[in-house]
């Protein structure tokens, strides 16, 4: 199977959405911009919430990326994805 590059920009929502809107194991940094305003909360499945600060970053290794959700109660807060299915 063929690598393929992942390269998303999420605009974060109230409501939790997922990294992925389809099935998808990859291997991507996450990156609160430095613009937010405000934390972006982070679970995988129904599990515990964490959080991204603004400007905060972290690799995900071989995720499901369609099992990870967020949300943000700050209007206009973003995520980027960066990596591949590598």
């Amino acid at each position: 199977m063929p690598n393929n590059l992942i390269l998303r920009k999420i605009e974060v929502t109230p409501e939790w959405k997922p990294l992925s809107p389809v099935p998808l194991v990859g291997t991507v940094d996450v990156s609160a911009p430095p613009s937010n305003s405000g934390p972006v909360f982070i679970r995988s499945g129904k599990g515990e919430e964490s959080f991204f600060i603004p400007a905060e970053f972290h690799c995900f290794q071989r995720v499901a990326l369609d099992k990870v959700e967020v949300r943000s109660d700050t209007p206009g807060n973003e995520l980027t994805l960066i990596g591949g299915t590598w």
